[in-house]
């Protein structure tokens, strides 16, 4: 095959890689939605109109934690000093007494890590 059609073949292929990409996120968003609302949403919310147990988790990738303003946080976390990470997310449903312990929070334990995964990718749609 000469180059120049190589490549003309190649083209709709990449294409379709990426469409292929983004509706891959979209799923992983929706799924990660579902999976919020089955795990999370009991004690959490997304939107500041609905009152909730815990902090607002919307815009939580990004923010150093123990820092959502109005939430009464225990000291261990206030005194954290980290930032929500992807990974420091995932860490934390896996169990968060280890990565912070004397937390108020109670353990939930989402170990699965395709759960996981998927409320980290539902968590960074909504902070961007």
């Amino acid at each position: 095959m000469k180059p120049k059609y190589f490549a003309a073949a190649l083209i709709p292929a990449l294409f379709a890689t990426v469409a292929f990409a983004g509706e891959y996120d979209a799923i992983k968003t929706a799924a990660g939605a579902e999976f919020f609302d089955k795990e999370c949403h009991r004690c959490h919310a997304v939107d500041a109109d609905r009152a909730s147990y815990g902090p607002l988790l919307n815009g939580v990738v990004g923010r150093k934690a123990g820092t959502f303003e109005g939430y009464p946080y225990s000291e261990a976390l206030k005194n954290a000093g980290f930032v929500w990470t992807k990974g420091a997310i995932r860490a934390w449903m896996e169990d968060n007494d280890a990565l912070v312990p004397g937390t108020k929070m109670r353990h939930v334990g989402v170990s699965d890590p395709t759960v996981q995964d998927f409320i980290v990718t539902y968590l960074a749609s909504i902070s961007e």
